[in-house]
């Protein structure tokens, strides 16, 4: 667990050496984005580029959830995966033996952080909504992170047992409630300053924990 906190914390000073440039810059950025506003009253024009700036930071940090857990994921395979075999083991039955490999943890890393691109961009977007704009970001960006955070641990454990993207859906199918909540717990953890690299393996360990539970009650709602 202790070494699987280290390739969480390389990348993790790399994205916070980028994020706090963003938030250096945060104000020239929303400045050059709202040109228009440039003639308008002063209250107003420094109303909504607050708005926008928040809705850009918050955006900001799923992003950086989003690549933080692509990233370290990827650099961290071999870490991990003897974390869920290790916890594998010690909840009883066999131990898959299927390897993801390093290059579909990449590509899995980079369609995570892809999907939270879009993600961020959504979050964005919600700034713009007056008044309620940075309280639907937040809201959003944890739900939507929470979503993401979820499915890509998971995927991990169910990888490893042979299952491809279209049999894990239809495997999670009924229980997206339950992986949603895990999801939005750790992303709430990820929050905390430096949470991310302390969380890291043990939401891996959860992962593979839920992953059981899910196998168990599908195995009895199906035999």
């Amino acid at each position: 667990m202790l070494l699987g906190m280290l390739p969480g914390l390389l990348v993790f000073a790399l994205l916070a050496t980028a994020w706090l440039t963003l938030v250096w810059q945060v104000g020239d950025l929303v400045s050059w984005a709202t040109p228009f506003a440039d003639d308008w009253v002063a209250w107003l024009r420094g109303l909504v580029r607050l708005l926008l700036g928040l809705a850009l930071l918050v955006g900001s940090v799923l992003l950086f959830t989003a690549v933080f857990t692509g990233l370290t994921l990827t650099v961290g395979d071999p870490f991990y995966e003897r974390i869920w075999q290790s916890v594998e083991s010690e909840l009883g039955g066999p131990v898959p033996t299927v390897e993801v490999g390093f290059w579909r943890s990449a590509v899995d890393g980079l369609r995570l952080a892809a999907a939270g691109l879009l993600a961020s961009l959504l979050v964005l977007l919600s700034g713009f909504v007056p008044v309620a704009g940075p309280v639907l970001g937040i809201t959003l960006g944890v739900l939507l992170a929470g979503r993401l955070l979820g499915r890509e641990l998971v995927s991990r454990p169910l990888a490893g047992r042979g299952l491809d993207a279209a049999a894990q859906r239809a495997l999670l199918a009924p229980y997206r409630g339950r992986v949603l909540g895990f999801g939005v717990a750790v992303q709430l953890c990820f929050l905390v300053p430096l949470g991310g690299v302390l969380v890291m393996p043990a939401a891996v360990a959860g992962a593979t924990a839920l992953v059981r539970d899910v196998l168990d009650d599908h195995a009895r709602l199906t035999g």
